[in-house]
């Protein structure tokens, strides 16, 4: 009889610990900024060499 209390105890106990279902986990997308480089990056560089060249001239 002690047996059969606790089987059904433990029965009873698994059945509550795995009721449910489990929810997936929701993960927000995460952002990346970029950073642009600014139109004077590639303006400066021929400047400098037509300013070098009429330096040299």
């Amino acid at each position: 009889m002690k047996k059969l209390a606790l089987a059904a105890a433990l029965s009873v106990a698994a059945s509550t610990a795995f009721a449910g279902n489990i929810t997936p986990v929701e993960v927000e997308p995460e952002v990346v900024i970029t950073e642009t480089s600014s139109s004077n990056g590639g303006i400066l560089v021929p400047l400098l060499f037509l300013v070098l060249v009429a330096a040299a001239a």
